[in-house]
């Protein structure tokens, strides 16, 4: 699913227009993105939780030359699913 089709399927299911479904995913993405990178946790009871972690550095290597690098450390986003979200995939 595309964000296309997520603002359709979401306009579909709350009674919404097309364009207040995309301005409400818009809001929940720039919101999210906001809280994210300011090192805040959001969590969606039923859904799961967005939080951010940071990734050490770590040693690798080049694939073209077999040389060693040193990969700088970064903050990455973490998902974690709630129950009902797994238990809906099931």
């Amino acid at each position: 699913m595309n964000k296309a089709e997520l603002i359709e399927a979401m306009a579909n299911e709350s009674g919404l227009s097309k364009v207040d479904a995309k301005k409400a995913l818009d809001a929940f993405i720039k919101s999210t993105s906001n809280a994210l990178a300011v090192g805040d946790r959001v969590a969606l009871v039923g859904f799961g939780s967005f939080s951010v972690s940071m990734r050490e550095s770590r040693k690798g290597r080049n694939p073209q030359t077999g040389a060693e690098i040193t990969i700088a450390s970064k903050k990455v986003i973490k998902f974690k699913a709630g129950n009902e979200l797994a238990d809906g995939v099931k």
